[in-house]
């Protein structure tokens, strides 16, 4: 088979850890995939130095998770990599469906303008996962050690103790918090013997990376009952490097290892791809839908971060997606502790907040998985009447499931969020990822979520009628305790004496997004997620849903 990517081959070093008595840290990551990567990055922001292991010398073969969401690239562009992902990434807002020989409807993810990063970008998972290792090296506060595996866990006292071997043989750690981010296979997971449940699907599919030149668009295609594959599914993926993603449903009785032989996938693809055109296997694999998660994320001391904690269907980009969603969640939390501004208890919010939302992503996938794979004849029945209907009738659009397409979590029901009293006329809720939006400032074009950096955040929505008395309130709540970096947004331009903290809102998206009228404040998380919201600032409001934010006087987040 062809390679249009080399793995890089990460060198074995030997630790001074390793010369005497079980050396502590503060925070040890275990996996340097895509979420333990972003961790330990994210984690490097905040000044918190981690010992990142990992078993391999090399990032993940294979292109795995291809399909990075709106919110995983505003994530990682805080992280540093936003750039090359878009230069070297295939960009997609379409997408199709098909049913048999036909196409009966298309869609778009972004329909509106005014957005800096497009609903998904396509790429390959070792291109990001080999620029967060770049990151992490340039940072000084990751401490990266190739082929360390743990053979050992166990809490040890406020923290946990870890038995790790390597090419020079074993040895001890200790930290006071374990990230595991060490994937479906989880050996942190099986050495504290923690139950992984949910449900495995009676059906496999083949999927392969096929290095081809096409013209086909860049588009997702989705096929019910295609004639090339009768009674089946397929889908369609473009990938830089002239690499295309193909999914094809092979049914539950399929023998894994002989569908993964070129003499059986090769016919399939030329069925589907025609014989006009050329191309090669890069990578092939079979493989089974599970969805599956741990009861709790948080252990003690130990904390578990993407498909180590819960597993989904890869219909709908929920795996990688959800997993850099529960780093972007867990760190500044952690960072907050250890930097001693917020409880132990700040922790367990951890759980709160992202097992609802992995149980979200699982209904969803469960329910694509029911559509795409019916199992009774009644079922198919149904499925295949909806796809007729939704042909001429945009009703039924909603109702065909082909994966419905990762979107980030809302935290409204989170003990940490302040939420406002119900008002229709508001855009915007508390708990919702904070909406990007362009703004401008002597002429030039900055993007909100640029500006916010991975702290707490206000933003001041004034007006030339609000501006005075928005004043004084600002002045109070700096002259408190409270240290909060605030953002001025205005609905006019201003001269060149602007203060370098206030934009203009030239396009009105802010306004319109964020539901803001004159006078409106907004409290900001460091995970972009909105904290609270006043159609009027208030010091003392700000100062109190702060401290809620942090925990500081809320003791009833157990879980």
């Amino acid at each position: 088979m062809p390679k249009t990517y080399e793995n890089p081959r990460y060198p074995y070093r030997r630790s001074s850890d390793q010369d005497g008595a079980r050396a502590h840290h503060r925070v040890i990551i275990v996996g340097a995939g895509l979420v333990g990567l972003a961790a330990a990055v994210d984690l490097a922001g905040h000044g918190i130095a981690t010992v990142l292991l990992d078993d391999d010398d090399t990032v993940s073969f294979g292109s795995r998770a291809i399909c990075f969401a709106k919110r995983s690239l505003e994530i990682l562009d805080r992280l540093g990599i936003g750039e090359e992902l878009l230069e070297k990434g295939v960009t997609w807002n379409r997408g199709k469906v098909f049913f048999r020989d036909r196409m009966i409807y298309d869609f778009d993810l972004l329909p509106e303008g005014g957005h800096r990063w497009p609903a998904f970008i396509n790429l390959q998972q070792y291109y990001a996962e080999e620029w967060l290792v770049e990151k992490a090296e340039a940072s000084g506060l990751v401490d990266l050690r190739w082929k360390n595996r743990v053979i050992g866990v166990s809490e040890d006292g406020d923290g946990a103790a870890l038995e790790v071997e390597t090419p020079d043989g074993p040895y001890q750690l200790s930290c006071d918090y374990l990230l595991a981010a060490d994937g479906a296979r989880s050996s942190v997971r099986k050495l504290l013997d923690l139950s992984f449940d949910g449900q495995i699907f009676h059906d496999r599919f083949l999927i392969a990376d096929v290095v081809m030149k096409a013209d086909f668009p860049s588009e997702r295609w989705f096929w019910f009952d295609p004639p090339f594959h009768p009674g089946q599914s397929a889908l369609l993926h473009r990938q830089p490097d002239n690499v295309w993603r193909i999914d094809l449903q092979l049914g539950w009785d399929a023998d894994p290892e002989e569908e993964k032989r070129p003499e059986k996938v090769v016919p399939r693809l030329r069925a589907m791809l025609g014989e006009g055109i050329d191309f090669d296997l890069e990578w092939v694999s079979v493989y089974t839908f599970q969805c599956r998660r741990l009861e709790k994320f948080r252990h003690g001391p130990v904390f578990f971060i993407g498909d180590s904690a819960h597993q989904v269907s890869p219909f709908g980009a929920r795996g990688g997606n959800g997993g850099l969603q529960d780093s972007d969640n867990l760190c500044w939390k952690l960072a907050a502790v250890l930097n001693g501004q917020a409880p132990d208890r700040l922790l367990d919010s951890y759980d709160l907040e992202r097992v609802p939302a992995a149980d979200e992503n699982i209904l969803n996938s469960t329910r694509s998985t029911d559509f795409i794979t019916p199992k009774k004849d009644i079922s198919r029945v149904f499925r295949d009447a909806t796809l007729e209907l939704a042909e001429n009738h945009p009703f039924a659009r909603s109702l065909v499931n082909s994966g419905r397409l990762s979107q980030p979590a809302m935290l409204s029901s989170s003990p940490l969020v302040t939420a406002a009293k119900p008002d229709p006329s508001v855009a915007l809720s508390a708990g919702s990822p904070c909406p990007d939006a362009p703004l401008s400032r002597g002429g030039e074009k900055v993007w909100l979520l640029q500006l916010l950096t991975g702290d707490f955040a206000g933003i001041s929505y004034q007006t030339s009628a609000t501006r005075p008395s928005h004043g004084d309130e600002l002045a109070k709540l700096w002259s408190s305790s409270v240290a909060l970096p605030v953002l001025t947004v205005t609905d006019k331009e201003l001269g060149p004496d602007t203060q370098a903290d206030t934009f203009w809102d030239a396009e009105g998206v802010f306004a319109k997004r964020f539901g803001a009228c004159p006078g409106s404040f907004y409290l900001i998380r460091p995970d972009q997620h909105l904290a609270a919201h006043w159609p009027a600032l208030s010091a003392e409001a700000v100062a109190a849903a702060l401290k809620k934010s942090l925990a500081l006087e809320d003791p009833c987040l157990n879980t």
